[in-house]
């Protein structure tokens, strides 16, 4: 599992890196303006799945955030702060697949 550093988008334009996803799943650090871009290669649907760490009413689990990709197409999900972990002050991402799977995290 590994945490994705955050690529700031400047005025003037950058060139977002993608990384592989991490079959044990990767973290980000969570914000308004926080997105993940999932760029899926493989030749199937990949589900991408944000942990949700929140409760209602003290003990009923807020349903996590699911997304699914494409074979081969790139789509992108909000990560917002409420999806941060609050004892590592993280977001949890997990796939259904990580092969051909590459990723990005921008704000």
């Amino acid at each position: 599992m590994a945490t994705l550093d955050t690529q700031v988008i400047g005025q003037a334009g950058t060139t977002i890196a993608f990384s592989s996803a991490a079959g044990g799943g990767d973290k980000c650090v969570p914000g308004s303006d926080t997105k993940l871009l999932i760029k899926n290669g493989a030749g199937s649907s990949v589900t991408v799945t944000l942990g949700t760490p929140g409760k209602v009413d003290g003990d009923l689990d807020i349903q996590d955030r699911t997304r699914v990709v494409a074979a081969g197409a790139m789509d992108g999900i909000k990560v917002t702060d409420r999806y941060r972990d609050p004892v590592t002050g993280l977001a949890s991402i997990s796939y259904s697949s990580a092969t051909s799977v590459t990723v990005a995290v921008i704000r």
